[in-house]
């Protein structure tokens, strides 16, 4: 990488680490909401999803922003609104004010990627290396903010954790003013678009000059391109995508709560404070998901990639079904099925994602990453809805159970696609 490179993956990388730190500490703070607002899960499961579910949603609209706007500015924009959120969730007084904190949090969250992976594809000159890097640094959000959000909530308030998570944001912004680096290529591709955009009005017969019409000629374009995309193979991919977007969702968000259930890890006294060993086995499984992600990646370039998303869909319907079962076994067997739940959960994603390459066609393959995202963080982001009302109607035992058959019905859909 050149210095233009590497300042372009420490701006990227600190905002990408950053949503992924918000994004997975949300769960830590799900119990602490119902206990203060003595909501159950399902009112809690719901106001979540609608804050995950933006992400999604926004995505399409953030990817044309980006196309019309200068990323980097976008992206400061992003990590500002994030860290408003947040502060607005320390001052929540119920389920909905904190809905609508949450909601805000997600609107700005869903900015982040259109906007860093447009930035990175039109600016970095070592494209692939500086990608490798980003991922790297949501790796270390992944990781490392559930962890340091865990350690403050043993040492303080809720609120006072979500007001230094804000302050976080605002620190980061204000590092990323500080980091220089040239984006002429993405203004060299962007008065290319604007060129194409021209000559595609006058063949319309369309005023190239008219803002309206030019947002008219995208609008219609993305029309075109989402009937070309939408064939039969890609449409049951993007099925196959939203069921395990709601799989993740569904474990991911009222995990910790699940786990403090076994007497296996109870809260205990450690240095006259309280520990929850259920939030660090949740970080733990984040952690590893690291290497699940590395290794589902790898294992594309060995074997066909349906091949390999029936087997990771499989492996999560088994473990989904067999974690009650498991969790009454005690304390390292526990353990043990939870790592393989993030290695597996995770290392689905970049498997999923060299599918959704090999499924649309070459010109709508930036489409097809908007509707991915959509299915997989927007649709997907039932899954907190549907955990948070199984557990107030229902069992943990029944939420596994069904997020097994959730899962089986994902290896069904790449199974039909295999067909296809």
């Amino acid at each position: 990488m050149n210095t233009n490179d590497r300042a372009l993956v420490q701006f990227t990388a600190l905002a990408h680490g950053l949503f992924h730190t918000y994004e997975l500490s949300i769960p830590l703070f799900v119990g602490l909401w119902m206990a203060e607002f003595g909501v159950s899960a399902a009112v809690i499961g719901a106001v979540v999803s609608v804050g995950y579910g933006v992400i999604g949603v926004g995505a399409p609209v953030s990817g044309v922003l980006s196309d019309r706007f200068d990323a980097r500015r976008l992206i400061s924009a992003a990590v500002i609104g994030m860290g408003i959120g947040f502060g607005v969730v320390a001052l929540a007084r119920g389920p909905i004010t904190l809905g609508a904190a949450v909601l805000l949090w997600g609107c700005f969250a869903s900015i982040y990627h259109p906007a860093g992976l447009s930035l990175i594809s039109r600016t970095a000159e070592a494209r692939g290396t500086v990608f490798a890097y980003h991922g790297a640094g949501g790796n270390v959000g992944t990781a490392f903010g559930p962890l340091l959000t865990a350690l403050m909530l043993m040492f303080v308030d809720w609120r006072f954790a979500a007001g230094v998570l804000s302050v976080v944001a605002v620190l980061v912004g204000v590092a990323g003013t500080q980091i220089e680096f040239d984006t002429g290529a993405a203004d060299d591709e962007a008065d290319e678009a604007d060129e194409n955009d021209t000559a595609r009005s006058d063949a319309d017969g369309t005023d190239p000059d008219g803002t309206a019409g030019s947002i008219g000629d995208e609008l219609r374009q993305m029309v075109t391109d989402s009937r070309a995309l939408f064939g039969v193979a890609f449409t049951v991919a993007f099925g196959a995508i939203l069921l395990y977007g709601v799989y993740y969702r569904g474990l991911l968000t009222f995990l910790p709560d699940v786990l403090a259930e076994s007497p296996a890890l109870a809260p205990v006294e450690l240095l006259g404070q309280t520990v929850q060993p259920s939030q660090y086995v949740y970080t733990a499984l984040l952690t590893v998901g690291i290497g699940g992600q590395y290794v589902g990646g790898r294992l594309t370039d060995r074997v066909p990639s349906l091949t390999a998303f029936l087997g990771f869909f499989t492996a999560l319907a088994v473990l989904a079904l067999a974690f009650p079962i498991v969790r009454e076994a005690g304390t390292v067997p526990l353990v043990g099925i939870c790592l393989l739940l993030g290695f597996f959960v995770y290392g689905t994603a970049p498997v999923y994602q060299v599918v959704v390459s090999e499924e649309a066609p070459d010109e709508v393959q930036g489409l097809s990453y908007g509707f991915t995202y959509l299915a997989m963080f927007g649709v997907g982001a039932l899954g907190a809805s549907i955990a948070g009302f199984v557990l107030t109607n229902a069992s943990s035992a029944v939420l596994f159970a069904v997020l097994g058959g959730v899962a089986g019905l994902g290896a069904l859909t790449v199974v039909a696609l295999r067909r296809v």
